[in-house]
């Protein structure tokens, strides 16, 4: 069935009808059967139908969504409009033709979208804030694990795994507010703007926006059939947070290897090998790094898919759908199965080299009057000197350090104690455990608002 061809002699043929044809929407079903429904309650409120065949067509249409689950889609349905429009005629007859008064499909296509998007950002919100919650948790179960924090992947201060996880925590907390705001575009209502230009009819685009629970009217006709910017803002808060997580897969990754020995994976969420029986392999993390660039590639096609089209509606956005569905279900995979991967690590990081308190060395010099271009040269002496000595920082003795310069003193020298060098952290947002710990207490309250 189509809902068109009187203009036509001849059927579609089989390549045709196959190559045209969309499978994809029928995952908005519910969303076309919800606009349904409210653009029928309008055509009877205002007169367009008779107020007797809106309610026989709302009856039949609730009857259809309870029906979802189970909704049995043909071959010859060329959409999810199309198979709508069937199943109502099968129930009420020739009145299910009055359905589509006042509407296009191109309206109502960008419409069951932006409802679709309108839900998804809600349940992608809702994981995301679970992440952050299980990060949060680990961070204050770790807020006095030293571990060194890293530039260019070599070891840079000396901060906990608490502040390290807490990182990730706040770029998830950032992907969900992304969701939200982009929330406030997605949900605008192009429902009665018709093909392109709009309708001679009467329609009262405002009723059927309130009754979805939108926030207000696309103002131009033109613009809410032919755009689909809304998808590519929620492709690219996909994208984003798929970076995010893939930066802490990739560090899970490295983590878990012999030569980082900072975590061990459990068993529920480990792989082995078919060759090499000793293996116990981060999969979970590497189908995330994996797949963040597969929804990376969702952001050019759905960009790449708007660029040369003039308005209003053209065909070319029939792919948006397949795009956006691919990067939505990818993102809510990973977050789930970073949240098992996380809630079955022991982590047991070693302790920084004793280098990670150069700096301290260096600001207590600065606290002292000296510049720190000039204290900086000064421990960079001070560590080169030892290093030819065959020793390391945490071996200097008060002697090494007033060697290098007289206004050390020598209870310096207990500064190069990584633990020390955290908890003298004062500025805030550092890796000091009292830092973390407030972090956790601002992440926690952020998710109870």
């Amino acid at each position: 069935m189509t809902l068109w061809g009187g203009r036509f002699e001849g059927g579609m043929s089989d390549i045709t009808r196959t190559f045209t044809g969309d499978t994809a929407d029928r995952r908005l079903l519910e969303f076309d059967l919800m606009g349904s429904i409210a653009h029928v309650a309008m055509l009877g409120e205002t007169g367009i139908i008779p107020a007797s065949e809106a309610s026989a067509l709302a009856v039949g249409l609730r009857q259809i969504l309870e029906e979802v689950a189970d909704f049995e889609f043909e071959d010859t349905d060329e959409d999810v409009h199309t198979a709508v429009e069937r199943r109502l005629g099968e129930m009420l007859g020739e009145v299910a033709g009055k359905l589509h008064t006042g509407r296009s499909r191109n309206d109502q296509v960008t419409l069951d979208l932006r409802l679709y998007l309108k839900a998804a950002s809600g349940q992608r919100i809702e994981q995301l804030r679970g992440l952050v919650g299980l990060l949060a948790d680990l961070a204050d179960g770790h807020a006095e694990t030293v571990i060194p924090s890293y530039t260019h992947l070599q070891q840079a201060q000396s901060t906990t795994l608490g502040h390290h996880l807490l990182a990730y925590a706040w770029m998830g907390l950032r992907s969900a507010d992304r969701f939200g705001n982009a929330m406030s575009r997605i949900g605008e209502s192009p429902l009665g703007v018709g093909a392109s230009a709009g309708s001679s009819l009467p329609l009262d685009r405002d009723l059927t926006a309130t009754a979805l629970g939108l926030d207000g009217v696309m103002p131009n006709s033109l613009d809410a059939v032919g755009s689909r910017d809304y998808v590519a803002e929620y492709v690219f808060c996909c994208a984003q947070a798929m970076v995010d997580l893939s930066r802490l897969a990739e560090e899970l990754v490295l983590w878990s290897t012999q030569e980082f020995g900072w975590v061990r994976l459990g068993d529920e969420v480990s792989t082995g090998s078919s060759a090499l029986p000793h293996k116990r392999n981060p999969d979970i993390a590497e189908l995330i790094r994996g797949r963040a660039a597969t929804v990376l590639g969702d952001v050019t096609a759905i960009l790449a898919l708007q660029k040369g089209l003039p308005l209003a509606y053209n065909r070319d956005l029939q792919e948006d759908k397949r795009i956006v569905f691919h990067a939505d279900d990818t993102l809510a995979g990973a977050v789930d199965a970073m949240g098992a991967m996380l809630s079955a690590i022991d982590f047991h990081p070693p302790s920084p080299g004793p280098e990670t308190t150069a700096l301290d060395l260096a600001e207590v010099l600065v606290e002292r009057g000296v510049p720190f271009r000039e204290a900086h040269v000064i421990v960079g002496r001070v560590v080169k000197a030892l290093e030819d000595d065959g020793r390391s920082l945490g071996e200097a003795t008060a002697a090494d350090l007033t060697a290098g310069d007289a206004r050390f003193s020598a209870e310096d020298v207990e500064l190069v104690d990584p633990t020390t060098s955290v908890r003298r952290r004062v500025t805030l947002g550092s890796g000091s455990p009292e830092s973390v710990r407030e972090q956790v207490t601002a992440i926690r309250t952020s998710l109870r608002r």
